[in-house]
């Protein structure tokens, strides 16, 4: 018979696990786009834009990259980069852990929507097929939101912990 808080113990350390391992990946999204420049600035940000533009961005997308995100680019290059070390960065250190995880979250269904597109004339399984890349990283954000990832293996736990050993 296995107790409860036990379950929740492994729970909570196999999502912490899962929240370091997703940050991890985020610190090297994150890390090769600032440290280099080919992302930011020369043109690859715009790349990645226009080969979905090219072929498959959701139809509702489209004004949107073509619009907004193009024209802006280099800003939203930035963005991006920073963002993704940052996300990463909270993850690994278990610090803001939803506020990162939401926007973790917002970013892979901006990704999903603007290039994950297998067409109209697509099988309805084939939507999913065409999404791993990015609704596996935004299930596990979302599993973030939702149950309390930072609740172990993170500095929020560390200095818990400090604060109810000193205060006893």
């Amino acid at each position: 018979m296995t107790l409860p808080s036990n379950v929740g113990t492994r729970n909570s350390y196999s999502l912490a696990l899962l929240r370091i391992g997703v940050g991890i990946l985020f610190l090297i999204f994150g890390q090769y786009k600032i440290f280099g420049t080919a992302f930011t600035l020369h043109g690859g940000f715009q790349f990645w834009i226009n080969k979905f533009l090219d072929g498959g961005a959701y139809p509702f997308m489209v004004p949107v990259l073509r619009g907004f995100v193009l024209p802006h680019a280099t800003i939203i290059a930035f963005l991006v980069a920073y963002g993704e070390l940052a996300i990463g960065l909270a993850l690994v250190l278990g610090i803001l852990v939803r506020p990162a995880s939401f926007c973790g979250l917002l970013l892979m269904l901006t990704m999903l929507f603007s290039s994950d597109y297998p067409g109209a004339g697509a099988p309805f399984w084939q939507y999913f097929g065409a999404s791993l890349s990015h609704s596996v990283f935004a299930l596990c954000f979302a599993a973030f939101l939702v149950g309390r990832a930072g609740s172990v293996l993170s500095l929020a736990a560390l200095r818990k912990n400090r604060t109810s050993v000193s205060g006893d």
